[in-house]
């Protein structure tokens, strides 16, 4: 098999001209940007604002260690909701159309311990062409071994309580990020189809210093300004990251693998015989879209079908254009898959790591008898 997908669009499909044409006319009707808005800056300010005001009542130090320990863990969801809301439609061009502004407003993530430069390339490139093709996104490679998230991954014992387990290792994504992720994904030569062996100067720079800056704010600072022990801070440092990690982690893995989505192979000649478009419909899924909370909260991440459609339009725009979205793809006969609530989305993921585990290892089982007997 070709180790380089591509999109065959066999069909010859017009909806994602159509489905672009309508949503271009909308914002040109109502005169409006396709980046922020005032209600945009609002939600950059409140979380950027509540991240800088939590580190900062943390080591005011005037606060007792359990007051800390509550401060550290709203700490880590801020980090995570100003990761969803800023630095990740700044580091698409949606936030603003002035590329100096995003590049700067980028910098929250390299800030909040993740380098904006790899997560370009993992997630803008990688990710969003590649969508849950296994061997390619890497998006779906969570934990190999311990945690499958696809019916192509290799199946082992233990993934059979990977249900049990899964939201747990959730909750270490943070810490794997800050500490180990950046730091293997900028070396790695490939990833998925990208040849990631060259970058800039400037980056290899970049990445360690901001890396430095974190543990610097994160870890030197706190140790040495806190009034605490060692094994205090190391409490709290885990529990933020745990928080971050599992509000990270739920958000990501909820647009992608829920019942209804696909997880295409390419052929033999490593064509996926379908528009790019259209793979995108048959991969991806909004949860809570009505919901004013998680769209405040999730950064137009649970309009994840609009977002990848569109990356360069804000997300402070998705709620109106998803209407449009899911009347086109109603036209075409194309999914639009959602899940209405947040908690029906959370048990539709739960159901897929049972049947890519346990199901999974019950039906080898029976197979292997069968062809024993």
């Amino acid at each position: 098999m070709s180790n380089k997908v591509r999109f065959i669009d066999t069909q010859k499909s017009e909806f994602f001209a159509t489905v672009k044409k309508r949503v271009d006319t909308y914002f040109k009707e109502n005169n409006l940007s396709k980046n922020a808005n005032a209600a945009m800056w609002g939600k950059a300010i409140f979380f950027l604002g509540g991240t800088v005001i939590l580190y900062s009542l943390i080591i005011s130090n005037i606060f007792s260690p359990g007051v800390m320990l509550i401060l550290a863990i709203l700490l880590g969801m801020f980090a995570a909701f100003s990761a969803f809301n800023i630095g990740h439609d700044a580091i698409h061009g949606a936030f603003t159309s002035n590329p100096k502004t995003n590049k700067l407003l980028g910098h929250t993530f390299d800030i909040l311990g993740a380098n904006a430069y790899v997560w370009s390339i993992t997630h803008n490139v990688v990710h969003h062409t590649f969508t849950n093709i296994p061997g390619h996104d890497e998006d779906i490679e969570v934990a190999p071994g311990l945690i499958r998230l696809s019916p192509e991954d290799k199946i082992n014992k233990i993934q059979q309580y990977q249900h049990l387990y899964a939201f747990l290792l959730y909750g270490l994504a943070s810490i794997s990020w800050v500490f180990r992720k950046d730091y293997k994904k900028f070396f790695q030569k490939k990833i998925g189809n990208y040849d990631n062996s060259k970058h800039p100067k400037k980056e290899i720079f970049n990445l360690f210093f901001y890396k430095a800056v974190y543990y610097t704010l994160f870890i030197i600072i706190p140790l040495v300004v806190l009034d605490i022990t060692w094994w205090q801070f190391l409490i709290g440092f885990v529990a933020m990251h745990l928080a971050e990690g599992l509000v990270l982690g739920l958000v990501f893995q909820l647009a992608h693998v829920v019942e209804g989505t696909d997880f295409p192979m390419p052929n033999e000649s490593g064509n996926i015989e379908e528009a790019w478009a259209i793979h995108q419909m048959r991969t991806t899924a909004n949860f809570a879209r009505k919901s004013s909370l998680a769209n405040f909260l999730c950064g137009g991440l649970n309009f994840q079908i609009e977002h990848h459609l569109f990356p360069r339009v804000c997300h402070i725009h998705y709620r109106t254009i998803s209407d449009i979205v899911k009347a086109t793809a109603e036209e075409f006969n194309l999914p639009y898959i959602e899940n209405e609530t947040f908690g029906g989305a959370l048990v539709s993921h739960y159901k897929m790591l049972k049947k890519f585990g346990k199901e999974a290892i019950e039906q080898t089982s029976a197979n292997k008898n069968v062809a024993t007997a």
